[in-house]
């Protein structure tokens, strides 16, 4: 998959494409019908597929002191994009001059101009422009009229919940895991660089890969079963996210013990695949019955990981 930075300098190549614009955080299921409208429309066209996204999130950029909760940062985004077989995606800064733009010149200096779309496929709530003013409407309208198709995918849901992003970070936050993968169709992730930690865990006989989490990130605080990812190597393990308040109610962390594994991962980079909630946090009355709590959990996360398929149902 081509990645091209910004929309002003497009490689000739990459010009005439069909591009599905979006957010997408979290590529879910509804990201999803998006992406496969695009493609299918590329493949009849016999042109390249793409996806235009804003980074950084365009709530991030007006409300730059709210921390905000990217299911997917780019790195991972780009990673589904690239499994959901588009061709480019077209990474375009969400900075002051763009959120100033009018919706009239955002198709013609981005769309026409920058890009050159054959075709676009937007969302029924894609709104764009200064004020939100531009509508899926206004999208078809000036496709007839500027010599580019349009296609407006209406909403995927399933038992009357339409797939979103808010409803993804919702779950999460419950801990609910597994509901949020339903909606994702992909398990959950986050990945980060390991970090020391205070040991606590090697001194209990569980020693702990420490990860830190994205700023923003809003999960239900617990013990979780979990698959890891070094490199090509797969790792079941178990998760905690907590304050620790059986030893000093600190701040979050992200403790990783990967069951039956032997090395040093200081330093290393690592993903943490979200696959099952087994138990809330809770402070024990001593580290020994911590201990006790911990070979039941650890127990109870290889069960649940010997029986969860690849991807989620």
């Amino acid at each position: 998959m081509l990645v091209i930075q910004g929309a002003a300098h497009m490689p000739r190549e990459a010009r005439g494409a069909v591009v599905a614009i979006g957010n997408f955080d979290g590529v879910h299921r509804g990201h999803q019908a998006l992406l496969a409208a695009a493609v299918a429309e590329a493949e009849r066209r016999k042109a390249r597929s793409g996806a235009m996204v804003f980074e950084p999130h365009p709530r991030a950029h007006f409300h730059p002191h709210e921390p905000h909760f990217d299911l997917t940062p780019l790195n991972e985004k780009l990673r589904l994009l690239r499994a959901m077989g588009v061709d480019l995606t077209v990474v375009v800064p969400f900075d002051t001059a763009l959120a100033g733009l009018s919706a009239e010149h955002f198709i013609e200096r981005v769309l026409v101009a920058g890009l050159g779309v054959s075709h676009v496929v937007i969302g029924y709530d894609f709104f764009f422009g200064k004020g939100r003013a531009g509508t899926p409407d206004m999208m078809k309208t000036a496709g007839a009229e500027m010599g580019f198709g349009v296609t407006v995918v209406a909403p995927v849901a399933e038992a009357g919940e339409v797939f979103s992003s808010s409803a993804v970070r919702l779950k999460l936050a419950q801990g609910d895991v597994q509901a949020a993968a339903h909606d994702l169709g992909h398990w959950w992730r986050v990945s980060g660089q390991v970090v020391g930690g205070a040991k606590r865990g090697t001194g209990l006989g569980y020693p702990t890969a420490n990860v830190p989490m994205p700023k923003g990130t809003a999960l239900g605080h617990g013990i979780y079963a979990v698959r890891t990812h070094l490199g090509r190597e797969t790792h079941d393990a178990a998760a905690y996210l907590g304050t620790r308040p059986t030893f000093d109610d600190g701040k979050p962390v992200l403790e990783v013990f990967l069951l039956d594994y032997d090395g040093d991962l200081y330093g290393r980079e690592i993903d943490v695949e979200f696959i099952d909630f087994i138990r809330a946090d809770r402070r024990f009355d001593s580290a020994e019955a911590l201990t006790e709590q911990m070979a039941q959990d650890v127990a109870g996360v290889r069960k649940v990981l010997a029986a969860a398929p690849i991807e989620p149902v």
